[in-house]
């Protein structure tokens, strides 16, 4: 479900969720009836007369099952030709997203009544946390010191899982637009016709756009859409964030204070060459260029903006020595380069300063169009330009500091403070661009070089021990060798040139335009120590010289064997002293090496099911804060989650207070991907909300060090007992993969082109559970409602792992480890329907066995479920998502039948009319279960 409305609001009353449900229902009621203005005018007849049936049959079947109804409905769907199949599917979809923007809308409605109504709000609030902070003797002092150590870092990345294409989300932006001020705007009658003609004209727009991508998008494209959230919501959302911020430690302390930054953002996408072959260096050139432009071009906006505010004279006020010494620097620098003084604004210091700054940043956007028209190899600083986004912001705090100086706090505190906030987290550079490559690639290189600069010759044939001698002997040498005229593959070269960027584009945008090389699949030392050489080599990391790596290493720990392995993995690395040596260099502020590890949920889920996934992951994150404190390293925790519960998704704020006492470490990021990008960030109401909710999670987690009581003992046995029977399912068992293939649209779905990625491993001969990627492998099984990967396994854990009822029921109400768990299970066991499910199976009726193993694992689960929390049914104790997947469910019904009914026509025939319909049943089934990968 969208995160926006996942967190539980204690401080609802039942009355109150009642009311909120009441009101919901109303609006998306009328919603729909827009809706159907739109088809009886722009579809064809039966379209409107099949959808009205449909609707109604399936809702009065789950209010009271008919079997002679349901054959009748199953008879409608049977005899409908592809076209109508296929507009009966937009139609549902649709509803789905009206339904959606609706459900976040309302979401907000209550937030805003309860800080209305005085109460301390949510359980992720500032004013909630800071007020529990300063009840428990927390001081301001300390307080502010412990923000200033925070850093919240969302990572943006083209993971396909947005099964929406651009035109369809820029139209249900502006739906929400709509529905937003029809909410919150308090209309009079007439403008509330205009509004509600607004919503039914967009409603047709969406009816007329194309959802189905008529091609893969690029990197190119995915890199505009990423850059389309800064737009559309950040740039509004993140002053928002820290004047809340300020408002709750003002209300919490009774002082005015000024909050330190603690949000970063960060990107993969340009630089996720993972799996990947579109991802090149001209890609990453492109992705640094496009968000250096983004962000420049909204400093230029502010600027604009702030000038005709800021229209001081001298006359009445007297600006502050430091000012003038700024001012006069400008136009000293601009003079020498220019050959005249300006003489604008001679009378008006603020509007002479802004008008000499915007020609100091629109030189530098000048020169990225420049390069991004060439399509330049090299980049190139503007001669005016600003060395550095520190000094953009120095110019900006002299600014504020003048105006308060005569008085004018007020002005000083509001749009030019929100122009600082903005340069304090996106510098120049945007967001922190991380590069990912997979482990064997670097391998690949150091062989092909070594070989190349008659080095070694064995290097790709040697073990482990060997390749680290060889790497340590590298990395000791004083001289560096020149690798410029070496003849390599074009793979190599690829790679190489990758790390070239990295030190260009050091230059002109800085270092914080890069955050850190993730080595996917790193299963041993000499994996990290091949990239430092790399780096060595192609002079992104200079040992001995004052020049910081502008790159941090992150091994990525993916897989259940991995994830087992780390401590003699990180042991042998952190204790390599050319390893320390390079940490060194890129130590931070107070001279601490840091080390970054990141953690694949997505892998190890798929791996070895749910619950040894899960424990593996906690027992990592121990095992490597514990083993960085040995090496006397701060350790960071990457968290590379996806959307849905079997990727790692669930509730942001519940997700990191879940993690182990004393590993957040003030500091945590985490992967946000695909559907839950638009989900999160696509306006700025919801954009602040789930930003504070990551940011106070943080806070909280970072001050709990006290150690959890120890159940580890049930929990191995937990995990252990669903991995045996998880893998016994999953590798085991005659025809597993053949049912997964037939009884989900899984080849179907590479047919949506949601993404530039190959939807499996190229490198695979035959496709199986390890060729396959997760997020196919979830979104698949979601789509024929057995959301399989969100709970398999934990039924069986939980009746044979040898726990009693009275001790799960501690860890659930003990641990938030175990209770994170449970809760995401029961909402994955929600989503699924198993008598939908059988339809399915009836696809791979040969597999029956399959199918039957499946379902009597998620009665176990249900069951386990259900004796732990002691309610009646799943999601009892979160009503108020308990009530939106019901309300959904009646609307999912036949769009899955129709794509039973699609796919087995398709299959059978192989004629593409039947593809269509199947396709847009993908799209509409994901709407209504928000969930892709």
């Amino acid at each position: 479900m969208n995160p926006a409305i996942n967190e539980k609001h204690p401080a609802a009353s039942q009355a109150d969720q009642t009311e909120h449900d009441r009101a919901l229902r109303a609006q998306v009621r009328a919603a729909g009836a827009l809706l159907g203005d739109v088809l009886r005018s722009q579809a064809r007849e039966e379209v409107f007369d099949t959808v009205e049936k449909l609707r109604r049959g399936y809702i009065a079947l789950r209010e009271h099952d008919d079997p002679d109804q349901r054959a009748e409905l199953q008879q409608l769907i049977d005899g409908l030709p592809a076209e109508t199949m296929t507009e009966v599917t937009r139609a549902f979809a649709i509803y789905f997203n009206l339904a959606n923007l609706l459900e976040e809308l309302h979401a907000h409605r209550t937030r805003r009544r309860l800080a209305a109504e005085g109460n301390p709000q949510w359980p992720g609030s500032f004013n909630r946390t800071l007020t529990d902070m300063a009840n428990k003797g927390v001081s301001c002092d300390e307080a502010v010191r412990r923000l200033r150590r925070l850093a919240f870092v969302p990572v943006f990345t083209a993971h396909p899982t947005e099964a929406k294409p651009r035109a369809v989300l820029d139209a249900l932006r502006r739906l929400f637009e709509w529905f937003h001020e029809l909410t919150f705007g308090s209309p009079d009658m007439r403008r509330q016709a205009d509004i509600e003609e607004h919503i039914r004209q967009n409603i047709q727009v969406l009816w007329k756009t194309e959802e189905v991508r008529g091609s893969r998008p690029t990197v190119a494209d995915e890199i505009r859409n990423g850059l389309y959230y800064f737009r559309a919501s950040l740039f509004a959302s993140v002053p928002l964030i820290y004047r809340n911020l300020e408002r709750a430690l003002a209300n919490a302390y009774g002082e005015d204070v000024e909050a330190p930054n603690v949000l970063t953002f960060g990107s993969w996408i340009g630089g996720d060459r993972d799996g990947n072959p579109y991802v090149t260096e001209r890609e990453t050139r492109y992705a640094l260029r496009m968000q250096a432009r983004e962000v420049l071009t909204e400093y230029l906006r502010r600027i604009d903006n702030l000038s005709s505010r800021l229209s001081f004279s001298t006359r009445w006020c007297t600006p502050s020595d430091e000012f003038w010494a700024s001012l006069d620097a400008d136009e000293r620098l601009i003079a020498a380069h220019t050959g005249a003084r300006a003489e604008r604004f001679a009378a008006e210091p603020y509007r002479r300063k802004l008008y000499l700054m915007r020609q100091r940043i629109a030189a530098m956007v000048d020169q990225i169009q420049i390069e991004l028209r060439l399509r330049a190899e090299r980049t190139e600083a503007a001669s005016i330009a600003y060395a550095r986004a520190g000094d953009l912001l120095t110019d900006i705090q002299i600014m504020r500091a003048s105006l308060i100086s005569h008085g004018d706090r007020a002005i000083a505190d509001a749009e030019i403070k929100d122009w600082q906030r903005l340069v304090e987290t996106f510098g120049f550079h945007l967001a922190r661009l991380d590069l990912r490559e997979e482990s064997t690639r670097h391998a690949q290189c150091v062989d092909e070089l070594l070989r190349a600069l008659e080095i070694e010759s064995d290097y790709g044939d040697a073990d482990e021990d060997r390749r680290v001698e060889i790497l340590g002997r590298q990395l000791d040498r004083q001289d560096t060798p020149s690798i410029e005229r070496l003849d390599v593959s074009s793979e190599v070269a690829h790679t190489l040139a990758s790390l070239a960027v990295v030190r260009e584009f050091t230059r002109t945008l800085g270092g914080e335009a890069f955050g850190s090389y993730v080595i996917s699949m790193t299963h041993s030392a000499s994996d990290v120590l091949a990239l430092v050489w790399l780096m060595r080599v192609t002079g992104v990391y200079e040992p001995g010289t004052e020049r910081t790596p502008p790159l941090a290493i992150s091994p990525l720990f993916e897989t259940v064997a991995d994830l087992e392995h780390i401590e003699p993995v990180l042991d042998a690395l952190l204790g390599h002293p050319a390893y320390r040596a390079f940490m060194a260099a890129a130590s931070d502020a107070d001279g601490t090496p840091v080390q970054e590890v990141m953690l694949g949920y997505s892998d190890s889920c798929k791996d070895g099911g749910i619950m040894t996934s899960r424990w593996q992951l906690y027992r990592a994150q121990q095992t490597a804060v514990a083993l960085c404190q040995r090496h006397g390293v701060e350790c960071v925790l990457f968290h590379g989650r996806g959307g849905t519960v079997g990727r790692g998704g669930g509730p942001t704020h519940q997700a990191i207070m879940s993690q182990p006492p004393g590993t957040v470490r003030s500091k945590i990021k985490f992967t946000e991907q695909g559907e839950m990008i638009f989900a999160k960030y696509s306006n700025p109401e919801t954009a602040v909300h789930e930003l504070t909710l990551g940011i106070t999670g943080t806070a909280k987690a970072s001050a709990q060090t006290e150690g959890d009581a120890d159940f580890s003992d049930i929990a191995s046995r937990l995990a252990d007992t669903g991995e045996r029977y998880y893998r016994q399912l999953t590798e085991q068992t005659d025809g597993f993969f053949d049912y997964f293939q037939a009884a989900t649209p899984t080849a179907e779905i590479s047919a949506l082109n949601i993404g530039s990625r190959p939807g499996s491993r190229p490198s695979s001969a035959s496709m199986s559970k390890s060729s396959i990627r997760a997020i196919s492998w979830v979104f698949a099984w979601a789509q024929s409602r057995h959301t399989l990967p969100g709970w398999l396994g934990l039924g069986t854990a939980l009746a044979e792992g040898g726990a009693s009822a009275d001790e799960l029921q501690t860890l659930y109400k003990r641990w938030p480890y175990f209770a994170t768990i449970i809760d995401n299970v029961q909402m994955s066991l929600a989503k699924a329907d198993m008598p939908i499910a059988a339809r399915y199976a009836a696809l791979a009726a040969e597999h029956h066995q399959v199918f039957e193993a499946i379902r009597a694992e998620y009665d176990r689960a249900v069951a386990g479920v259900l004796a732990i929390t002691g309610e009646s049914q799943l999601l009892d104790d979160d009503r108020v998502l308990q009530t939106s997947l019901d309300r959904r469910r009646p609307y999912l019904d036949p769009l899955n039948h129709i794509q039973i009914v699609a796919l087995a026509r398709y299959r059978e025939s192989g004629d593409r009319v039947w593809l269509d319909p199947v396709l847009r049943s993908i799209n509409a089934i994901a709407a209504g279960m928000r969930n892709t990968g």
